[in-house]
């Protein structure tokens, strides 16, 4: 990602005139100046002429100074550049600043800062030495945050200063880039999903269609085709290879609820219970997506990710990957709902057959956990990790309240793989628990549905 600008054309700065140059008088400059007028007014009172010149030397001295520089027509073109623009917590990211010298006249001293969040770090500043005609300068600098969000970087400022630094003045570029510090991702294990069909892994079902040979709609090859698919008779007639449409992939379907009512989650922080939430999201969805299911990310207020389809992104595509972006860029800046239920996403679920569920839920109440409970009608499979938040909020080894107990119980009766999560547990270790208490429990029945199970 790159931006540049050029600062403002001192042309466009003469409203200020005097004042404007005056203003930008270092301690240095202001003191020769009031040493001079003092001087000046001594000599004219003593009737020294000598100490008038001296007077009047010290005086114009920052005058001309802050005159020169006010009227330098410097041309400099400015360009940072982020690598990466888009990093998880707790990872540092680079920026590159790059300074050319667009004119025919050589700079003097430049001071370049670059603004940034204070969460991100020390705001840098950087010296530049004498920039010559047509020259760049390129400097680098660190940042890095352990909370989530979209973070702008810039305006880039420009200090201008005279050799003897009796005067700075400041410019400023227009434009800025935005670094993006996503939730944090854990690789999680491979495991099974029984019930469902796979995208384009081991296990996928097709459909054969039904239709005769010449009824075949054949299209051009593509990379990665199957050679056996290759349909003779319309590459003679349009002489190219051409392949047999007839067999169309099941793709499985995942959707991810995150909870984010701010009534079910106590604490801030990188290392609150709704971080863990957010992160365990981010998680399960890289790790469904290269899986080669379609993923949809709900929330608690039936919102989803702006852009995604009815059966939310396909993975194992080309596509798969900005689709990653786009959700991690969603979870980057999602926070606490006002909403106190989950009935929103109750009725986006109700809407057909939602595959694999997998929810990251917070403090439920009892009517809410109803709620959830018959979510699992209307899914394959479906794997919950509750948070309890008085525990998290005792931090490492907080022991859990009997209301969470209960609800965990309540869904894994409703046929949820419900497990409580504590305080500080590695989201990988849990995705391991969720597929052994399938395995040894076996998959629960859910009324009115074909059950799946989950791993």
């Amino acid at each position: 990602m790159t931006a540049g600008g050029r600062p403002a054309d001192p042309a466009d700065t003469e409203k200020g005139g005097v004042r404007t140059a005056l203003a930008g008088l270092t301690t240095r400059g202001r003191s020769f100046l009031a040493a001079g007028v003092a001087a000046a007014i001594c000599a004219y009172v003593l009737g020294q002429s000598d100490l008038l010149r001296v007077g009047l030397l010290l005086a114009v001295l920052p005058l001309v100074c802050a005159t020169v520089l006010f009227r330098t027509r410097y041309r400099v073109a400015g360009s940072r550049r982020l690598s990466p623009a888009r990093v998880p917590a707790g990872s540092e990211a680079r920026v590159h600043l790059r300074m050319d010298n667009v004119s025919r006249l050589p700079t003097g001293l430049l001071m370049l800062q670059d603004r940034v969040p204070y969460v991100l770090g020390p705001r840098p500043r950087f010296v530049l030495d004498r920039v010559e005609a047509g020259g760049r300068r390129e400097v680098s600098y660190r940042v890095r945050s352990d909370l989530r969000g979209r973070y702008p970087l810039g305006p880039l400022q420009l200090r201008l200063t005279d050799p003897f630094g009796m005067c700075e003045l400041t410019r400023s570029f227009s434009t800025y880039d935005t670094l993006t510090v996503i939730p944090r991702v854990e690789a999680l294990p491979a495991v099974r999903l029984t019930g469902e069909a796979k995208g384009y892994g081991d296990g996928r079902n097709r459909s054969l269609a039904l239709a005769g040979e010449d009824d075949v709609i054949p299209r051009g090859y593509r990379h990665g085709d199957d050679l056996r698919r290759v349909h003779w008779r319309s590459t003679a007639r349009y002489g190219e290879l051409m392949v047999r449409r007839e067999e169309q992939p099941q793709r499985a379907r995942c959707t991810v609820l995150l909870d984010t009512r701010g009534a079910g989650f106590r604490g801030t922080g990188p290392d609150s219970a709704f971080e863990w939430a957010v992160s365990g999201t981010a998680s399960t969805l890289v790790h469904m997506l290269e899986r080669g299911f379609s993923v949809r990310l709900l929330t608690d207020t039936g919102a989803s990710v702006p852009g995604e389809g009815s059966d939310g992104f396909a993975g194992a595509s080309q596509e798969s990957a900005d689709a990653a972006g786009l959700m991690m860029d969603t979870l980057a800046v999602v926070d606490h709902s006002d909403g106190a239920g989950l009935s929103r996403a109750y009725d986006v679920l109700r809407g057909g057959n939602e595959g694999l569920l997998v929810a990251f839920l917070g403090d439920l109440a009892e009517d809410q956990a109803a709620v959830v409970a018959k979510m699992r009608r209307r899914s394959g499979s479906a794997v919950a990790f509750v948070l309890d938040s008085a525990a998290w909020a005792q931090g490492p080894g907080g022991l859990p309240s009997g209301a969470g107990d209960a609800r965990v119980q309540m869904l894994r009766e409703a046929g949820w793989t419900a497990l409580a999560v504590p305080p500080g547990a590695g989201f990988a270790d849990l995705w391991r628990q969720a597929d052994h208490a399938r395995t040894s429990a076996g998959p629960a029945p859910a009324a009115g549905t074909t059950t799946g199970g989950w791993a």
